[in-house]
């Protein structure tokens, strides 16, 4: 199913890039895991999409730390999603995992997502694929080179067409094509 935890280097590069790199990788916490298949990015400095856009709070310190953590959070004070810190320390790059296709612990997801009607469903968006994953506020700022909480290297590496859109649910800088999916997957949100 997996390969090996990517390491610290891997997400000490470009948020751009790392937004098209984490596509096809796979996220693990636990028994579940899936493989990422959409992603955007959030460079900060002047995007105003960007958490990091108000500068370093009790919220976003983790954004400006070393990359290869993750910034775990509350949207709309009801869901809660899953950003990698990337880029260097200092500099506020994350990339958000937007959906995942499952491919680890599926019957755990189902009892976490009961709601869910398809396997699609379980992680075709930022908050079904945390609560899917277990993936909870606690787990803001942990190390994802090492714990429970992992990005992994396939262990079969897929070739696949990037597809690129504006990012999606957005009021400020929505038009920016920010947005990252492996085209033609089942599993992207809607």
């Amino acid at each position: 199913m997996t390969g090996k935890i990517l390491p610290r280097d891997f997400y000490s590069r470009n948020t751009l890039t790392l937004a098209r790199e984490l596509l096809g990788k796979v996220l693990v916490k636990g028994e579940t895991a899936g493989v990422i298949v959409e992603t955007e990015a959030y460079p900060g400095g002047e995007d105003l999409a960007s958490h990091s856009a108000a500068g370093i709070t009790s919220r976003t310190k983790v954004i400006f730390g070393p990359p290869g953590h993750a910034y775990v959070y509350l949207c709309y004070g009801m869901h809660v999603c899953m950003n990698i810190v990337v880029d260097q320390e200092g500099s506020p790059g994350c990339v958000l995992i937007r959906a995942l296709e499952p491919v680890g612990g599926l019957e755990v997801m189902r009892g976490r997502r009961q709601r869910a009607r398809t396997d699609r469903e379980l992680t075709s968006g930022p908050a079904k694929l945390t609560q899917a994953l277990g993936i909870v506020l606690d787990d803001y700022g942990a190390d994802l080179t090492r714990g429970g909480l992992t990005v992994r290297s396939p262990r079969h590496h897929q070739n696949f067409a990037i597809e690129v859109t504006p990012r999606v649910g957005l009021r400020k800088c929505e038009d920016s094509p920010l947005r990252f999916i492996i085209a033609g997957n089942e599993f992207v949100s809607g």
